[in-house]
């Protein structure tokens, strides 16, 4: 009787947002460590400034109606749950996705002990805990977690479908699109937005069974840990008679950059005789507004501006400089979180994390 009285303080202690994280830490503490530091643990506004500062300007703020909640803390019934943002058991528990014309809507389980999971060769698998003795009991071993129950078969673990419900696109109150992530790079098994943005990393996912490698859960992004994103661009040169191209290619099955605020720019440097020529910079952007120019997304209504880089697209940038036998070309394409020019609008100026150019990328070419 005991016993069962601790697993179900234990299960209920796991739904109580509070103490979630302390909960999921005994079994996962390296998931856990990743998750504290990432942008899905700092969704609200509460702890991401960006997003506060785009908060305050809301015409539903001074209402109290905090309509980002569907994605940036989707299972919150409380203040005290938004400001836990997104948690393990948003993600965890999430059963199916309904698609929707505006945006899209996370379907949860009726279950809330039964979390869905993804692991090669056990996709027909559910595991329920247990006891289980040998050796007329001498010999007890536990079969799965003791805090929840583990559902390896739903499918959409296993491609990027999963991230749908938030990710996938969403429209304001004009019909306009303000961001679209794009549905076919979702669909894979082998390349979607999990392998991508959430890559295997050495540790164990779990005490209870040791594994090599774990999914990473800081969640790989423009705002966190962009270096494991490097391998999805790739630059190429070709001289030319006039000077030379400098081909960037995005590999990504979405725009480079997804964000309306966010801008990237494509700098080249000659480096000769040990000192640098800066060449003109080419800017990837993608600006929403109106017949005003830029403005709020609930105020868009129209692309302002389109130069991203689009997905999968290679972009070939020509330079009219003469360059000699021996000259270092040093490229790099890198970005702002918040584009320079609104800064100031949103009383982020004077921010030096949001003022800094992040290199995403960097690479050499020797003229010969």
């Amino acid at each position: 009787m005991n016993k069962i009285l601790l697993l179900a303080v234990a299960l209920s202690s796991l739904l109580i947002a509070k103490s979630e994280l302390e909960t999921c830490v005994k079994c996962h503490p390296t998931i856990v460590e990743e998750f504290q530091g990432s942008m899905h643990k700092k969704s609200t506004f509460y702890d991401d400034e960006v997003h506060k500062a785009v908060w305050d300007k809301h015409p539903l703020k001074a209402k109290g109606d905090y309509n980002c909640a569907s994605c940036h803390a989707p299972k919150a019934k409380s203040e005290e749950d938004y400001k836990q943002g997104i948690t393990c058991t948003t993600c965890h528990t999430i059963k199916d996705i309904e698609e929707h014309k505006v945006i899209n809507k996370n379907v949860y389980g009726e279950d809330n002990k039964t979390f869905y999971s993804a692991e090669a060769g056990r996709e027909n698998e559910k595991v329920v805990y247990k006891k289980e003795s040998s050796w007329f009991g001498m010999n007890k071993t536990t079969v799965g977690s003791p805090y929840h129950n583990i559902d390896y078969t739903n499918e959409k673990f296993y491609t990027g479908q999963v991230c749908m419900g938030c990710h996938s696109h969403r429209e304001n109150s004009h019909e306009f699109m303000l961001c679209e992530t794009g549905k076919e790079g979702a669909k894979d098994k082998q390349e979607n937005c999990i392998t991508c943005h959430m890559p295997k990393v050495e540790g164990s996912a779990t005490t209870i069974r040791q594994s090599q490698k774990h999914a990473f859960h800081g969640f790989a992004g423009a705002r966190k840990h962009p270096e494991m994103l490097t391998q999805y661009v790739e630059f190429d040169f070709k001289k030319t008679s006039s000077g030379f191209d400098v081909i960037v290619e995005n590999k990504a099955p979405h725009n480079f950059m997804l964000h309306p605020l966010r801008v990237a720019e494509l700098r080249v440097n000659i480096i000769r005789n040990s000192k640098a020529i800066p060449l003109k910079t080419e800017t990837f952007v993608r600006i929403i507004g109106n017949d005003e120019g830029p403005s709020m997304p609930w105020l868009a209504n129209k692309v302002v501006q389109d130069t991203m880089l689009k997905a999968k697209e290679k972009k070939s940038v020509s330079y009219s400089d003469a360059v000699q036998k021996g000259d270092k070309i040093e490229v790099q394409l890198g970005y702002y979180v918040v584009n320079p020019k609104a800064l100031k609008n949103l009383s982020l100026d004077g921010n030096k994390e949001l003022e800094k150019f992040t290199i995403l990328k960097q690479k050499y070419f020797i003229v010969e």
